[in-house]
């Protein structure tokens, strides 16, 4: 299989359309009301490095459906969120996921540059991965 253009020129155009937050802008804007921190990353990702505190986990996959009011999948987590702030591990899935809600017409979206990992080493603070409990 042969593609036109990988995932890094995908997100380099993402990038150029949306607005990027270093870790510690999105740290000041956490207890603004409206604004709503969104993990996009998948569930084992969370089962093994925790999240940011007070994020709303929801999968890359879901993002459009659980944010639409029209969909029968919508999360009333939406309502009050007048800012979306998306991250991933890295930065790119939110960058393009972004741009996806954008093109979708919302207007006060924006990405944590770096993602989970740029977190971790510049703010640190995180809820821990849940506890396994084996039987």
């Amino acid at each position: 299989m042969k593609i036109k253009k990988g995932f890094r020129a995908l997100v380099e155009e993402a990038e150029a359309q949306v607005e990027s937050l270093t870790p510690g802008q999105v740290d000041q804007k956490l207890h603004q009301p409206g604004v709503r921190l969104v993990d996009l990353r998948d569930v084992r990702e969370l089962k093994r490095e925790g999240r940011i505190p007070d994020s709303l986990h929801v999968p890359r996959g879901m993002l459009e459906f659980w944010i639409d009011p029209d969909s029968p999948y919508y999360m009333k987590e939406f309502d009050e969120a007048e800012e979306i702030i998306l991250y991933c591990n890295k930065g790119w899935r939110s960058a393009l996921a972004a741009l996806s809600l954008k093109s979708m017409g919302i207007e006060k979206v924006t990405h944590m540059r770096g993602g989970m990992e740029q977190w971790q080493q510049e703010i640190g603070r995180i809820d821990p991965p849940p506890v396994r409990k084996d039987s």
